[in-house]
């Protein structure tokens, strides 16, 4: 009866034991695995920030091209061109966009901005209807002209989305094209986009295809831009020191951990005046 008393207790003893151990075993691989995650987290944080360094890295360097004399054949154009570089293992992609080819959501003439309306497929009707809301009157008559607020400028070209009847669809048609950092009622259409040129009133399409083409082949000959063959009162040439410039700058490495610098700077050829940041923020990866 002992020797069976035994036995039981042994087994007891054995079933606890067995439990402590599986108990353990669990407590330990979450633990391990919580480090492993941990040091996963550090370590991605680590690169995101490091990526985040050599963007900015990128941005700055587009500043420097761009201050480059307009003699060098090296330096960087402001025309969308994507340029790829190395640096310190990370794989950097970095364009320029001169704001002067946008059309200026603040400032620019009603009738431009209508254009690009309709350019972007709303009707006539739509087109008058949105550029009201965008550039909202507030009086009908002259006899309230005192108590006109006038309208708050757009800060950034994302507000555009807060417009009534603004869909997804038409801001991503219109975004590229526009801009709130010009400051100019005309665009500069040696470096405007295709769908800004269609902007113009009045344009013919044919002759915005073909000055494309005509700019294109006089950027890869290495020769001078030529003007644009109409459009008077919408286009002209920019005052030294009044262009703006969009930089997007994204850093990679190993082809999976990236981040992308936005950012909006104006330029002065005065050395001694540093550049003017308009905007600063981050986007998205292609990748």
């Amino acid at each position: 009866m002992r020797a069976q008393t035994r036995q039981n207790h042994s087994g007891v003893a054995l079933v606890l034991v067995l439990w402590v151990i599986t108990l353990l075993s669990v407590i330990a691989g979450n633990f391990a695995y919580s480090m492993r995650s941990e040091a996963q987290i550090a370590s991605n944080l680590l690169h995101v920030a490091q990526a985040q360094a050599q963007a900015d890295a990128g941005f700055h360097r587009a500043l420097f091209e761009l201050l480059k004399p307009p003699t060098d054949l090296q330096r960087w154009q402001a025309n969308g061109v994507e340029h790829l570089f190395v640096l310190d293992g990370f794989e950097l992609r970095v364009s320029i966009l001169d704001e002067s080819g946008k059309i200026d959501l603040n400032v620019a003439p009603a009738a431009l901005l209508k254009g690009l309306f309709k350019s972007a497929g709303l009707s006539e009707e739509a087109s008058t209807e949105l550029l009201e809301k965008v550039r909202p009157t507030n009086a009908t008559n002259a006899s309230n002209a005192a108590n006109i607020t006038p309208p708050k400028p757009f800060e950034s070209v994302d507000d555009l989305q807060k417009i009534e009847g603004m869909n997804a669809a038409l801001f991503q048609k219109l975004a590229p094209a526009l801009t709130v950092y010009s400051g100019l009622g005309i665009i500069n259409a040696q470096v405007a986009a295709r769908e800004v040129l269609l902007a113009i009133p009045d344009v013919n399409p044919a002759l915005v295809e073909q000055y494309v083409l005509d700019r294109q082949k006089a950027l890869l000959d290495g020769q001078s831009v030529p003007p644009f063959p109409g459009g008077a009162g919408f286009v002209g040439m920019v005052p030294p020191g009044m262009s703006a410039f969009s930089v997007r700058s994204e850093a990679h490495v190993g082809g999976r951990i990236g981040f992308v610098r936005l950012a909006v700077a104006r330029l002065s050829r005065n050395m001694h005046q540093p550049p003017q940041v308009l905007a600063w923020g981050a986007g998205d990866t292609e990748n």
